[in-house]
C-alpha cells in the first residue's frame, strides 16, 4: 500500500548526481526496514490510525534520502562532483564501449610475449638463487611471510633482498 508513494516521494528528494550508487527504491527500502525495526522494539505503539502510520514512513524516507545524499556529497567522496563513466562524454551508450577499448579481461598475445622477454631479461640481470626464488615468488602473488617460512628466514630479510632486487631491476630500465 505505501510502497509506491514512499518510492515517489524518495526520488522528489534525490538530485540526479546522488544517484550513483543507490536509488530511491533504496531509500524506500531503508525506511521501512527501519520501521520494521523500530515496530519489532516497540517505538511506534503509539500509532493510532493509517494516517499517522503514513506521516511516519514519509518522515523516514525524507529523512534517510537526505543522509544518503549527506553521505554522497562528503569531500572524501569527492564533494558529489566525481563523475560516473555515462557522465564524462558520450552518455550511457557509449560507456560500454569506452571500457571495452581500455579494459580487457585477458592480455592478448603480444603482450604476453612483451611480458615473457621483460622478465627474461631482468632474471638475466640476477645470479643469486635464492634472489631468484624471492622474485618468482613474489610475482606468483606470494606474501613475505609466505616466502619467508618457506626459505625458513625471517620477513625482513625477504623484504631487503625484495630491496636488492628493485635497486639491480631499476638499474636495468
Amino acid at each position: 500500500r505505501y510502497y509506491v508513494r514512499l518510492v515517489r516521494l524518495a526520488g522528489t528528494k534525490l538530485p540526479a548526481h546522488a544517484r550513483r550508487s543507490f536509488d530511491e527504491e533504496d531509500v524506500a527500502l531503508d525506511a521501512f526496514q527501519s520501521f520494521c525495526g523500530g515496530a519489532t522494539r516497540g517505538q511506534f505503539s503509539n500509532l493510532k490510525n493509517r494516517k499517522e502510520l503514513w506521516r511516519l514512513l514519509a518522515t523516514l524516507t525524507v529523512r534517510k534520502a537526505i543522509m544518503i545524499v549527506r553521505r554522497q556529497s562528503r569531500k572524501k567522496r569527492g564533494g558529489g562532483l566525481v563523475l560516473g563513466e555515462s557522465g564524462v562524454a558520450g552518455g550511457r551508450d557509449a560507456a560500454p564501449a569506452r571500457l571495452s577499448a581500455v579494459v580487457r579481461k585477458t592480455p592478448g598475445p603480444d603482450e604476453h610475449v612483451l611480458s615473457a622477454d621483460a622478465v627474461e631479461r631482468l632474471f638475466a640481470q640476477v645470479e643469486d638463487p635464492i634472489l631468484r626464488q624471492i622474485a618468482l615468488r613474489k610475482i606468483e602473488g606470494y606474501s613475505s611471510v609466505e616466502i619467508a617460512a618457506e626459505l625458513g628466514v625471517t620477513s625482513r630479510t625477504v623484504d631487503r633482498k625484495l630491496l636488492l632486487l628493485r635497486e639491480i631491476w631499476q638499474g636495468a630500465i
